[in-house]
């Protein structure tokens, strides 16, 4: 049987906040937190719509899953991002404990891993999922405000 809730399907979901940046005029970052194929939480960047430099895709979910949950540690929890996290998101993965991070688009410039950033040592990594589009709504970002 062919489970519809895969690693696919849910970047899909966080493609869809990363759409909803960028028709905000943010950069195009999108996640949300799945536990038990549910989704617990949704987040994309709001940077300039807050005017808060922390207010990251993955640190509104963080919070928006804690929340939800009512607990601080999030390690049964899969965090999809349609972008390699920084080292600020890497280190709330590594406080909440998150089980899982799958993200799409590899950041060689301030990505978590390119930095050489540690996320809790049970945190699995998976990367490359749905990049291309991910990648697509980053340059599509980036050339209008070079426009």
């Amino acid at each position: 049987m062919i489970n519809p809730f895969d690693d696919t399907y849910f970047m899909k979901k966080a493609l869809q906040e990363a759409e909803i940046a960028l028709a905000k005029g943010e950069v195009p970052v999108g996640a949300v937190i799945v536990c038990n194929n549910q989704i617990v939480a949704k987040g994309h960047n709001q940077v300039e719509s807050l005017n808060d430099a922390t207010a990251h895709a993955e640190m509104l979910a963080f919070t928006a899953a804690t929340n939800f949950l009512g607990a601080k540690y999030l390690k049964d929890c899969i965090l999809y991002v349609t972008l390699e996290p920084c080292q600020m998101c890497a280190g709330a993965a590594f406080w909440s404990q998150i089980g899982k991070i799958v993200y799409a688009a590899d950041d060689d410039q301030r990505g978590f891993q390119h930095l050489h950033c540690k996320v809790h040592p049970k945190t699995e990594i998976k990367s490359g999922i749905l990049a291309q589009e991910s990648e697509a709504l980053l340059q599509k970002f980036f050339k209008k405000m070079r426009g």
